[in-house]
């Protein structure tokens, strides 16, 4: 039996929340660029970059380990600034019966937060919480702040 699990994570922004809306969703190749210790590359696998049904594949280093995630576009949704990404095959989908990554830029009390919801299923109680793969989504996405802050 699964154990079913949630992470989530809001980060205060610097930069325009458009413009952090816009990389994820039109410009994911620049994420490399601007966040080069967190991620490596990005691939378009199939389909149109920002197209729900695509499918994209991240290089990235957590933890001192090269790993890769290749995620299907699930949702997005450009007036509420959402963006559902699901992994289909990498290094998270070896050891998770599943993997979903939900991106939500929202402003409260006028301050623009980054909102970063993980939902991922464990196999059994021996597979560990992704604390170490949220701590680097929030380096990773203050890393991108920072660079359109400046």
């Amino acid at each position: 039996m699964s154990l079913k699990s949630v992470l989530c994570a809001k980060i205060e922004m610097k930069a325009n929340k458009d413009v952090f809306h816009d990389v994820f969703t039109n410009k994911p190749h620049h994420v490399s660029t601007m966040s080069p210790l967190h991620v490596q590359g990005f691939d378009l696998l199939e389909g149109d970059i920002g197209t729900v049904g695509s499918k994209i594949c991240w290089t990235y280093t957590l933890d001192g380990e090269k790993k890769i995630s290749k995620q299907i576009l699930e949702a997005i949704d450009h007036e509420n600034k959402v963006l559902v990404l699901k992994e289909f095959e990498g290094d998270v989908i070896d050891n998770y019966d599943s993997f979903k990554a939900t991106l939500h830029i929202e402003t409260k009390d006028e301050i623009d937060l980054v909102s970063w919801t993980l939902e991922y299923e464990r196999p059994n109680e021996n597979v560990p919480e992704l604390i170490s793969l949220l701590n680097f989504i929030v380096g990773m996405t203050k890393a991108i702040d920072d660079h359109h802050a400046n």
